[in-house]
């Protein structure tokens, strides 16, 4: 992941909250066999840390193989012991500056900003390697305590080349507004492991989709 020199959008896939590992890692698979992926989030709730690290353990090979990084969500204390490539963190979780301590200058890190360009230069400025805006629509895996702008997005792109990820109930139906508006990656959760078509046909048609601003 990394800024771009000219506009496009690429698929930034975060995992369910709670998965059957080997199920999971086979649906990964195919999902990243079928078109170009950022990266991959491992987002589990209300599982014990060792259900985490055996899910990193098993999904590692699998994004590795396929040369996308792999970033643990709000730990990097797993990251770490796990060989993640980095890590997500939110507002109330581990501070960016202890994470880049764990972790080291090589990890990629990335912070959640919500809908404040404020909080996004304060990362930008620490040297994140990106920052996520969100949620710009209703979700199913998360309760919404932020509601971000497109204007937001818009004024961030337009100022910087911090890469920028849109998250929230992003769905083929709604994403276009957030690719016109600059989002250098789209986080996606339902609308690519819950596709009727199943996890590889979204990715598919997340790159068709995507496909105009890369051009």
């Amino acid at each position: 992941m990394s800024a771009k020199s000219e506009p496009s959008c690429e698929l930034y896939l975060i995992t369910p909250p709670k998965i059957e590992i080997d199920a999971f890692a086979e649906d990964l698979a195919a999902a990243l066999d079928a078109g170009p992926v950022a990266c991959l989030q491992l987002r589990l709730k209300e599982v014990s840390d060792d259900e985490i690290k055996r899910a990193a353990e098993a999904l590692l090979p699998v994004c590795h193989e396929r040369g996308v990084p792999l970033l643990m969500n709000d730990r990097p204390d797993l990251a770490l012991l796990t060989g993640c490539d980095g890590v997500h963190i939110g507002q109330q979780d581990t501070p960016y500056a202890e994470a880049r301590r764990i972790l080291g200058d090589e990890a990629m890190i990335g912070v959640t900003c919500h809908n404040s360009l404020h909080l996004a230069m304060e990362a930008a400025e620490a040297l994140a390697d990106y920052v996520a805006f969100g949620a710009f629509y209703p979700t199913e895996t998360k309760e919404i305590l932020h509601h971000a702008e497109i204007e937001t997005l818009e004024s961030w792109a337009g100022s910087t080349t911090v890469p920028c990820v849109a998250i929230g109930g992003i769905t083929l139906e709604n994403a276009q507004p957030l690719i016109n508006a600059g989002a250098d990656f789209l986080a996606v959760i339902t609308a690519v492991w819950k596709h009727p078509e199943g996890p590889a046909a979204a990715v598919k048609a997340f790159e068709e989709l995507m496909a105009p601003a890369s051009a």
